[in-house]
């Protein structure tokens, strides 16, 4: 029997539904198991390794470990200094994490991996309203096999989880539109949910939700919709929950010295001049907006190819828009408002090629919905038709991208015993502020180190796509999604191989055990750059480091403080901490760090394109 089969196939015998009726919801286990099981496959066996990485993985790591360590869950620190900028729910998740399994690599990663878990279910019950049971678990499948995902939560960053409470306020909603009277559950678990966003993500998390119901009421010409849903104990149940937390933030971080204080920071600063690009200091760099809009196809790759035939169940017509709609027509428009609102708002804003993965779910929902349709036994031949062209399309590009990996993987050689990476890569640091800027430093040689999973890719893309086409073909769509689901398995644990080997890239983990071996209380670690470049040395040593910058990055604003701690030096009390009696470990991404021109100085250890030096013989 086919596991990805249709869960709720109709009997012989049994009368089928009336047309344009939602089929009753319930849930299935053998569903659930599956999604589980894909789960535990593609993201559970991936906590363990590689190490944290640099950046955001381990400065958010180092927050919820002071958090712990302080026994603090309101003012969040890192390096010692007060870490204002973001709203604290995902910290206390790993500080709760730490608190129960230690600190580690695999502690640090659980609660993401499980927000993602739950959001795989959450689309799978919101698909099942929707759609059905059948539309929900396809619907779950699509979302927990994407690409985008999965790469997206590979280091600490919250997206998931703001996916994960739209998802629930989108269900609320939409139960909403089907009660005369809004239940005080419907009304109150989608006011629970916005504040839990909140304290995710700051007020984007109110703005997405409020942004796409507006325009579907709008649009729906239903706006008095809005005065059924308990506005005052609704508001008051969002306080509640989101407003604590702010106040005692504000209260715990005036202004004072050279701050200005919580409230500036975190609602000026981080969040009208961020969305402004005038947020100081300057942060990431802006992707360009047609490649911005492309990554939220791509990151639904490769369940893509039959968006576009889901588009066409979106009732977009002005006549249909202001007729009466059954639930699958109102779940189709708002899942795509829910996509183009967040478009269309980081449109006007910064951009980073992971701000569009709180849409996923919506372009998920709406194509898992579609291969319900398809995977019917009723299906129109329109629809089967349709199905056959999208895989037509995926095996032709997927095809040329396996023979482009196999004629790389002819072209390359293994590398020599103990070769660095880094030797191998072709530097772009203009491109770094981008999350996927290291993908640019890749050259022949370093692919040398890739061979496997990069066959592996090749293959799976080869056999996945040319299965699910014949599947089709045959008139068998649920094999075909069976096909491309276990493809992605199988991709995504090449890309999961190919990750581990390129961490040293992107962390410091080695070089912090090498100073962890060598580390006596009232030696000194001193970072040549920026924090964030080597982030990772403070959460694996526990030891507080100096940063040999001008104050900038995460710990700019947290230095004004006057209760901050000394961490930047300059380039002459450096020299003077190099030549005083203290050990210094200084770390570096330059082969002759100019800060030590004309000094003695040992090599303590080099990996991944970085080194430790020490003014002590080792």
């Amino acid at each position: 029997m086919n596991p990805l089969a249709a869960r709720q196939e109709p009997k012989a015998g049994d009368p089928a539904p009336p047309v344009n009726q939602t089929p009753v919801f319930r849930v299935a286990p053998a569903s659930l198991i599956i999604l589980v099981g894909l789960w535990l496959a593609i993201y559970f066996a991936g906590v363990f390794t590689p190490p944290l990485l640099d950046d955001v993985d381990t400065i958010h790591a180092e927050a919820a470990r002071e958090m712990l360590l302080r026994h603090d869950w309101v003012t969040m620190y890192t390096n010692g200094l007060r870490y204002l900028e973001k709203a604290p729910l995902m910290y206390w998740g790993l500080a709760a994490s730490y608190e129960l399994f230690g600190i580690s690599d695999w502690s640090t990663r659980l609660p993401l991996v499980l927000g993602l878990l739950a959001l795989v279910l959450a689309t799978y019950w919101l698909g099942g309203y929707a759609f059905g049971e059948r539309g929900g678990f396809l619907s779950g499948v699509v979302l927990v096999t994407s690409i985008g995902p999965y790469i997206f939560t590979r280091f600490l960053i919250p997206d998931a989880l703001v996916a994960l409470w739209l998802t629930i306020s989108y269900y609320f909603f939409l139960r909403s539109l089907e009660e005369e009277t809004p239940s005080r559950l419907t009304c109150w678990g989608f006011a629970a949910a916005c504040a839990l966003n909140v304290l995710t993500k700051g007020l984007i998390g109110l703005v997405f939700p409020i942004g796409t119901i507006g325009l579907y009421l709008l649009l729906t010409g239903n706006l008095r919709h809005l005065l059924k849903l308990r506005l005052i104990s609704s508001t008051l149940v969002f306080f509640v929950l989101a407003a604590p937390w702010h106040i005692l933030a504000a209260i715990r971080n005036p202004a004072q010295g050279q701050a200005r204080g919580f409230l500036w920071f975190y609602f000026v600063n981080e969040h009208i001049m961020r969305f402004l690009n005038k947020r100081v200091p300057p942060g990431y760099d802006t992707v360009p907006l047609v490649l911005f809009w492309a990554f939220l196809v791509l990151w639904l790759v490769p369940w893509a190819v039959f968006l576009p035939q889901a588009l066409r169940g979106v009732p977009l017509r002005w006549r249909l828009l202001r007729a009466p709609m059954d639930r699958r027509q109102k779940a189709n428009l708002l899942f795509l408002l829910w996509a183009l609102v967040i478009l269309l708002f980081f449109s006007f804003s910064t951009r980073q090629e992971y701000y569009t993965i709180p849409a996923l779910p919506g372009v998920a929902l709406l194509t898992g919905g579609w291969l319900s349709r398809e995977s019917g036994a009723d299906a129109s031949e329109a629809d089967r038709r349709a199905g056959r062209i999208g895989s037509l399309v995926l095996m032709v590009v997927c095809v040329l991208a396996a023979a482009l990996g196999l004629a790389l993987l002819s072209l390359t050689h293994p590398p020599p015993p103990g070769v660095d990476l880094a030797d191998l890569l072709k530097k772009n640091p203009q491109d770094y502020d981008f999350s996927l800027g290291h993908v640019l430093d890749f050259t022949p040689q370093a692919l040398g180190m890739f061979r496997g999973p990069l066959l592996g890719a090749s293959l799976s893309l080869l056999l996945g796509t040319t299965l699910n086409w014949r599947m089709r073909r045959r008139g068998r769509p649920p094999w075909g999604n069976t096909a491309l689901a276990l493809m992605m398995v199988a991709l995504l644990t090449c890309v999961h191989v190919s990750f581990a080997r390129f961490s040293p890239i992107l962390s410091s983990y080695d070089l912090a055990v090498a100073i962890q071996k060598k580390y006596q209380p009232g030696d000194l670690i001193i970072i040549d750059g920026e924090y964030h470049q080597a982030s990772t040395l403070n959460f694996y040593t526990h030891v507080p480091v100096r940063v040999l910058h001008e104050p900038s990055g995460n710990l700019w604003y947290g230095e004004k403080f006057p209760d901050a701690p000394h961490v930047f030096e300059t380039p002459q009390s450096f020299a003077i901490l190099w030549s005083g009696p203290a050990r210094v470990f200084l770390w570096t991404d330059q082969e002759d760090p100019k800060e030590l021109a004309g000094m003695r100085r040992f090599l303590l250890a080099r990996s991944g394109g970085k080194a430790i030096f020490t003014n002590r013989q080792p």
